[in-house]
């Protein structure tokens, strides 16, 4: 896989905890393939992902803002609105905000997405 994809993985939060669970009783063994990035929901994934917010990423590839405030500039959005943004998209390692002396560079860090998930799956 490419290094700018991020495989994704939609399962409920119950499941999971259960996973997690799993994993440290040694349980359940990772898989190389499987996702690093988890969403609860379709829906979830859908609010980080949504048309604004690639757009954002689009701008920061094409345009390499050097501080937020030069892509607040950029984007026209509010400070708060775009911080919030950035730090919800660099929790799931879409961006990484990188400081530069007294600045805070975003950086994308994936532009493709592969997303996984099943109706319900058996974590032991």
């Amino acid at each position: 896989m490419p290094e700018n994809v991020i495989k994704i993985g939609i399962m409920s939060r119950e499941d999971y905890k259960q996973r997690t669970i799993a994993i440290a009783k040694g349980t359940y063994p990772l898989k190389k393939n499987e996702p690093k990035v988890w969403f609860e929901s379709l829906q979830s994934m859908a609010q980080v992902l949504n048309s604004e917010n690639q757009r954002l990423l689009q701008l920061i590839m094409d345009e390499h803002p050097q501080s937020i405030k030069e892509l607040e500039n950029l984007t026209g959005r509010s400070s708060s609105n775009l911080s919030r943004t950035l730090k919800t998209m660099a929790h799931y390692g879409i961006i990484e905000l990188k400081k530069d002396n007294r600045r805070i560079v975003p950086r994308v860090k994936a532009s493709d997405f592969q997303v996984e998930f099943g109706i319900k799956r058996q974590i032991h």
